[in-house]
Order: C-alpha cells, then structure tokens, then sequence
C-alpha cells in the first residue's frame, strides 16, 4: 500500500473520529441541559401551568393540555434553565409526570427546604394535620383589631394575628394592654402574632401613650445622628423589651427603603441615608433584635423610591431594575444575612419587574426575593384597604398566589370569603393554603410562640 493511500486512509479516520467526538459530545451535552422541577400546581389552563417549587418561587410554564389539577404534585422535565427572577419561563417542557400523595403521608418532600425555620417544619406540619380548613385559613390573616368585635371574630376566623394601631393604646396602662393582649391568646386556637408599627418618630403606635412608654420613640435618622450605629442598636433592644412586656411579638419595622431627598414620601420614615449606611442600619436592628422576643420586618420591598403615597391611591415606579438592584436591594439584602424573619412588600407598580401588577401582588417580585436574596423567611403584604389595592377584586387570592405567606387586611371578613370562595371553585387548592399556613405555624414555633412536648 502507498503512502498516497495511507494518508487518504488516515484523513478519513481523523473525520470520522472528529464527527463521532462531536456527535457525542453533542448528545451529552444535551442531556445535561435536560432538568427537572418538582413542584406544586398553582393554577392551569389548556396553555399554562402555574407551580411553585421547594422554595416558594412560583414559574409560569407553557404546557398543552396538561391532565392536572390545582394542587397537585407535579414533575416538569425542561430544556435550558429557569430565570428564577421572572415568573413566565420560555423553556421547552419536555415531559411532564404527577405525583399521588397519600393521606397518611409525612411531610411532603417539595414542601422541605433548608432556610430559617427547617427545624420546626415536621412539628408545624403535625400541628397543622390537627387544624380545620377554616382554621388553616385563618392563620394566613394577619387583620386589624377591633376592640368591640375581636373575641367574637378571633373564634369564627382563627386569625393568624392582630395588627394593634395607635387608638388601640390611647389611655390604657401597661395592666390593661396585658389583659387585651392575654384575652385574645385564651381564645386562640393557634397562639397569635400581635403586631404593631413601633418605627419611631412619625410612625409610634405603643409609645404614642406616655402611660406605657415616658417620650416617643425617637426616628431611626435622629438616633443615628445622636449616636450612630450604637444608639440605634441599644434604642432597638429597649423598644423590644417594652413590646415583649406588653405581650406584642412582632413589629412591622425597620423601615430600610433608601430615601436622601426630603421631598420623597418615605424620606421622614426612612434612615435617610445612601445605600451603604442603610445596609448597615437593617443589619444592625435585626441584630439588635435577636433574643428579645420580638421579630422585625423589613420593608417595603422592593425599595420605596421616590413614589406617592399607596396609602391613598396606586403608585408606579418607573426606575430601572439595575437603578433598583443597586440602589434598593442591598438594605433588605443585608437586613436577611443578619437573620431577619419577615419582608413587607409594598404596594408600588415597579414597571422593571411587573408593570401590571403591584409589588404585593407580583410573583415576578416575590421571586427576587426568593431567588436571588434567598430569603426564607415570612412574606407580608402591606395592608390590602391601602387606596393602591382596595379596588382590586380578589387581592386577598391574588397575594396568596403571588407568593405571601400572611396577608394584612382590614376587611378581613371579606378576606376570608375570598378565599373559602377560591378553595371551592378550585382557584386555590388546599394543597397552598397547607403550604403556606405550614410556614406560619413553623415561625410561630421558630418565635416560641407554640410549645408542645416534641419540641
């Protein structure tokens, strides 16, 4: 054999080798962009299902056809990879199965996760296997107290917990906010969240009265000013203390929206400070806060800006998202690696994430706040009579599937038959309401609110 034909024998094994490598190559990368969800159905039409995975972010996928039902546990193979800030998703579903859960089963697997309160989920999960469903509604209901129908109301919607403001101290004594506060726990079912905005300066609802507190807890920007972070830290561990005593556990600061013009709406309640200080500041208040009993929200998620007031009317935000990532972000970011328990969301429309939507009511936002913070703990709605909300029809079933965990209301008789109404017309399964009063049942163990012998 020539050397002529022995090159050419060569040239055509090097092809066929260089086309094999690449074949194979090609197949095993396509295999590993194959990946799995498992995942419960939230809704689903001929065209869509709606899910929601082991951490709460909630995904948008196009399937025909899909033989599921709201509820259901669900595995979706897909090609490429979930953008886990967005909730509508462009990949391609391969292939999709359903999961039969029994009765007797434990804890559901896709209702684990490794974050802030994995330690009380199979405690929480056998108090919640002991519940009625109006039951497991009512802890999703964080409402606001009516002194003269609150016991009646407590023992027919078993409410997560009470939302106190300032008329609900005006001229009491410490003895007689214990007394309210201890009544309303006697007659609860699940033992209350008792909640207040004690943020000082404009916002003080408990040191309103100087029978409970001698002067108004000072603004976080005058603390600062008169002592820096120290002054802030100390001043959050005396207003702990005074809130515990008084029976609340749960206060719906800091404010750590980044406000430094004086003509923003938020600019009085805010630290006023840049980025990098307010970060500072929620790290320290959530530090601060650790063991005295009283949890802290941050808020208002995704960042306050310079909008109006959603008290009154609907706001929207035209930054961009990079703008709110930088500018926003990093306080409530901050204020999460320091441990904090619970994110208020706003009610502001942020066009860059959801410009349908309000933040409250987006699954685009929660998933940020899921995904790329990582955060774990309990997601709260602002207040759904605020003018910016009280129009939308079925915004208690719309927060719930948006990703809250506990909604504030005001009318929360209508909130309620929002959702009994949703759960019968299969808008919502029992599957997500189990789920998320899970969440809240393991806070309250997490906070020591519930004490049983397992534990």
């Amino acid at each position: 054999m020539n050397k002529k034909i022995i090159g050419i024998l060569l040239l055509c094994f090097v092809g066929i080798t260089s086309i094999f490598l690449v074949l194979h190559k090609s197949t095993k990368e396509e295999k590993t962009d194959v990946n799995e969800l498992k995942a419960s159905v939230l809704s689903v039409n001929q065209e869509q299902v709606t899910v929601t995975d082991k951490n709460q972010g909630i995904y948008t996928f196009s399937i025909k056809d899909l033989k599921a039902s709201v509820g259901d546990s669900i595995v979706i193979r897909y090609a490429g990879v979930i953008d886990k800030e967005k909730e509508l998703q462009e990949n391609a579903v391969i292939e999709y199965s359903t999961l039969t859960l029994t009765d007797d089963e434990l804890l559901p697997t896709e209702w684990l996760e490794e974050g802030l309160f994995q330690d009380y989920y199979k405690l929480a999960y056998k108090k919640l296997k002991t519940l009625s469903l109006d039951e497991k509604i009512g802890q999703l209901l964080l409402v606001r107290f009516n002194e003269n129908t609150a016991i009646k109301d407590l023992n027919t919607y078993h409410f997560g917990g009470f939302v106190f403001f300032e008329k609900d101290f005006k001229n009491k004594t410490s003895d007689s906010v214990k007394s309210m506060i201890n009544s309303l726990q006697k007659n609860a079912t699940v033992p209350l969240l008792t909640a207040v905005d004690e943020e000082g300066g404009k916002i003080v609802r408990v040191s309103s009265n100087p029978n409970l507190v001698s002067t108004p807890f000072k603004a976080s920007k005058e603390l600062y000013q008169e002592g820096g972070f120290p002054k802030i830290a100390s001043d959050t561990k005396e207003k702990s203390n005074i809130l515990y005593k008084l029976g609340l556990n749960l206060n719906l600061a800091p404010v750590v929206d980044v406000s430094t013009n004086s003509s923003d709406y938020m600019y009085e309640r805010s630290f006023g400070q840049d980025t990098t200080l307010t970060s500072t500041y929620a790290k320290t208040v959530i530090e601060a806060s650790k063991g005295t009993g009283v949890s802290y929200t941050l808020k208002h998620f995704p960042g306050y800006g310079n909008n109006a007031d959603t008290h009154v009317g609907s706001a929207t935000d035209n930054r961009t998202y990079d703008s709110i990532l930088n500018n926003d972000i990093p306080p409530f970011d901050a204020g999460i690696h320091a441990g904090a328990e619970a994110v208020l969301v706003s009610h502001n429309i942020v066009t860059s994430i959801d410009n349908t939507n309000p933040a409250s009511l987006s699954p685009s936002v929660h998933n940020i706040l899921r995904n790329r913070l990582n955060f774990s703990g309990i997601i709260i709605t602002d207040d759904l009579a605020m003018g910016a909300t009280s129009s939308i029809q079925n915004s208690t079933v719309r927060a719930l599937l948006a990703g809250n965990d506990l909604i504030i209301t005001t009318d929360y008789a209508q909130s309620f038959s929002e959702l009994k109404s949703a759960l019968n017309d299969d808008t919502i399964s029992e599957d997500l309401v189990n789920r998320v009063a899970l969440r809240v049942l393991a806070w309250k163990y997490y906070k020591g609110l519930i004490f049983e012998n397992e534990k």
